[in-house]
């Protein structure tokens, strides 16, 4: 019935901002970009190694996401990374702040998160 997860949809408070957190520090690729005026509204679509995963959507004054305490709903996104250490060391570098490391009792894996520019939660989770 299902084949895979085709995207996810972010919408942001600062388009520019966000915009670059996603482009140059998390590194993915934009692959197209509209402005919908009758929305006031401008639609990113992302890919990560060519797979489309991100519409990251700018919108007039979005409330505020709440992150604490937690909410129903999309809890966070997650992305898997080959050197947990170095990824975070890397994001450092770029001005990104990352919580403690992590070790999932369950898979005995490293994992930490570090927060976009609206504290959305991104796991990063190590292979």
């Amino acid at each position: 019935m299902l084949n895979s997860i085709h995207h996810i949809a972010i919408i942001c408070s600062d388009y520019e901002k966000s915009k670059a957190f996603y482009i140059n520090i998390l590194g993915l690729t934009p692959i197209r970009e509209v402005y919908r005026k009758e929305r006031q509204s401008y639609k990113l679509d992302l890919a990560l190694q060519d797979n489309y995963i991100i519409e990251l959507f700018s919108f007039p004054n979005p409330p505020k996401r709440l992150t604490r305490p937690e909410g129903t709903g999309l809890r966070h996104l997650a992305f898997e990374v080959d050197d947990l250490p170095a990824v975070l060391a890397t994001l450092k570098a770029k001005g990104v702040d990352a919580e403690p490391i992590r070790v999932d009792e369950f898979t005995g894996k490293q994992f930490s998160f570090i927060f976009d520019p609206d504290e959305l939660p991104i796991e990063l989770y190590e292979k």
